[in-house]
Formats: structure tokens, sequence, C-alpha cells
């Protein structure tokens, strides 16, 4: 398997990777229009982190040289998203055990979010609680699909990060 990817231009990987974080971002806001979603605060910072990562792989896709810097910084926000995403996850599991995201002073992610929804609502107004599972596809929610996705960006980071040439 490994000669196959070795035989796929570094520049693919990285507009794979930068096609892939947009489009999920479009799905997930066309999914919030059509079904009426209120995205919490850690929705809108993971889809802060999936723009963030289509950003850096965007830069990876334009500027190849330093693949090792892009695909460092993009497995960083991976595991950060792993981490965010799998908070929310333990947020919905155990909503009576926690006491963030809309319920106590805002945190340092709320408050990014609440900057964010005033520069531009319609994509990053946050109006829903992190403990509320509003979609549920094959039994996960939507930061249970998340955590997976951020999973498998981290290890695609890490293919690429030791990928030869």
């Amino acid at each position: 398997m490994m000669n196959i990817c070795a035989k796929v231009p570094v520049r693919a990987w990285f507009a794979a990777l930068s096609l892939g974080c947009f489009g999920l971002v479009a799905v997930g806001m066309e999914l919030q229009l059509l079904l009426r979603l209120a995205p919490c605060p850690f929705c809108i910072f993971q889809r802060v982190l999936y723009l963030a990562i289509g950003g850096l792989a965007l830069l990876g896709f334009a500027w190849p040289a330093p693949r090792m810097l892009w695909t460092a910084l993009i497995g960083a926000l991976a595991i950060l998203g792993v981490g965010i995403a799998g908070y929310q996850s333990y947020m919905q599991a155990f909503p009576e055990l926690v006491t963030e995201c809309g319920y106590a002073e805002p945190n340092v992610i709320e408050r990014l979010v609440d900057w964010l929804g005033m520069q531009w609502p319609a994509m990053f107004m946050a109006t829903g609680f992190c403990t509320s599972k509003e979609w549920v596809f094959l039994g996960l929610s939507m930061a249970n699909w998340s955590v997976v996705i951020f999973a498998g960006i981290a290890a695609y980071a890490a293919l690429l990060f030791m990928r030869k040439g």
C-alpha cells in the first residue's frame, strides 16, 4: 500500500484533505439549515477547526515544500478536534455532570465563538446547547462523528508526515 501512496503527489494529498474539510463544513451548514439545527459553541469551534485544517491543507497544496510543517499543524489541530468533540460527546452522554457551554461563565472557546458569530452570523452563530443531541446518524451524534473524523484527519496527517519524498 505504501508504494501506491508514494506515487500519489503530495499536492494531491493536500488537495483531497482541503476539499474534504471544506466539504464537511458545507454539509454541516446544509444540515443545519435543512433540519433547523441549533449549533452550540463547541459545534461552531469544531467548524472553525475544520476550516483551519482545510486552509492549512490548501497552503500545503499551493506550497508543498514545507510539508512537514503543514502536516504537523494539521495533526495538532486534528488532535485538538478529537479532544473538543470527545468532550462534547461526554457532555451529551452525561449532561447532568456538566455546567459548561451555555450554563456558566463563558470559557475561551465560547468567547471566541461569540465574537465570530458577531462577525459572520450565518457561519458562526451558536444558538444551541452542547449537551443536546439534535442529529443522530447510525446511533452517533454529530459530536461522535466529529471524534471519528478528527481522528481520521490526525491519522491522515501522520501518514503524510511520514511519507518519503
